[in-house]
């Protein structure tokens, strides 16, 4: 195990500027803390590079961390490193895998169109997860899914489900190849979501908080879905919204 003191060593710098995304997108790399994303992240063979303790922190005895490189900092290093108030003192570097996914092998698939809320990004993502959806796309726009916040928000879920990044208009025509529907969601040439009937593969579009999704998607898609409002909000929150729509093509199936 090393042990590094000071915040200025070279190696604490680099585990730093994996909190922006012009490092993480070069190295592909990213920083996770706490112990349960740590956890689930050893989960997953040959994703975690190493992982940093701060000095008093120790690993669960049931994590089996043979193989990974184990660094010691002291306090003040887990201040820089920590994106959160009251940090747990561990963390891990971990591998991007995103490329290792096709999105030929998914039959449901979640597509985000410009969201910049990474609470809300992370949110979507953990409840296709736990809907049991088999892919995640993150279109042009959207926040980075290694966001520090997107990440916490999660909880883990980009262990659980395959998470790519790539243009939505390369993507839909892959999709219609295969005979799989694809459901935009727009009130304007929509109809009520509860009006369709659920198929066993789908893609379902997600757009942008405050624009919803982008005009030139609408109209690639072969239905345009709505939830409606009983009350005197204008909108749902885009993370509840998928949620809603999630659930309702799972327990339709």
């Amino acid at each position: 195990m090393k042990y590094i003191q000071s915040s200025k060593n070279p190696v604490v710098k680099q585990w730093k500027k994996l909190l922006t995304k012009k490092e993480r997108d070069l190295t592909r790399t990213y920083i996770i803390e706490g112990f349960h994303l740590v956890e689930e992240a050893l989960k997953q063979e040959d994703t975690v590079l190493e992982i940093i303790l701060v000095e008093g922190v120790d690993i669960p005895q049931k994590w089996n961390v043979d193989s990974v490189s184990i660094s010691m900092v002291s306090d003040e290093i887990g201040k820089v490193l920590s994106d959160t108030e009251t940090s747990q003192g561990i963390f891990a570097i971990c591998k991007q895998k995103e490329g290792e996914h096709i999105i030929d092998q998914a039959a449901t698939l979640m597509l985000l169109d410009g969201l910049q809320d990474p609470g809300n990004i992370g949110t979507i993502i953990r409840t296709a997860d736990a809907a049991g959806i088999g892919m995640v796309v993150l279109g042009k726009g959207t926040v980075d899914p290694y966001n520090p916040k997107v990440l916490r928000s999660a909880q883990g879920s980009h262990f659980h489900i395959p998470i790519v990044r790539k243009d939505l208009h390369e993507v839909i025509p892959l999709l219609k190849e295969r005979d799989i529907p694809v459901y935009g969601t727009a009130l304007e040439n929509g109809v009520e979501y509860t009006t369709v009937k659920p198929h066993s593969s789908y893609a379902l579009i997600m757009g942008n908080e405050g624009n919803g999704m982008s005009n030139d998607l609408l109209t690639e898609t072969d239905q345009n879905l709505y939830i409606p409002i009983y009350g005197k909000s204008e909108s749902l929150n885009v993370a509840i919204a998928a949620g809603v729509l999630l659930y309702y093509f799972k327990n339709g199936q």
